[in-house]
């Protein structure tokens, strides 16, 4: 009989290790961007997208 236990385990380690390390490339590259020398950062306001989520 297979272990269940045993590979849930595994999975569940393994995908928790690529989560941690997909936010850590996303925290390194946030840091990159914010200390690029060009950086143009603009805050848009899309009120289509603020109507729907009160519907």
């Amino acid at each position: 009989m297979p272990d269940y236990k045993g590979m849930y385990y595994i999975l569940f380690n393994k995908i928790t290790d690529t989560v941690n390390q997909l936010t850590q490339v996303q925290q390194e590259v946030e840091e990159m961007y914010i200390n690029c020398q060009s950086n143009n950062i603009q805050i848009i306001n899309d009120n289509k997208i603020s109507n729907k989520k009160s519907n």
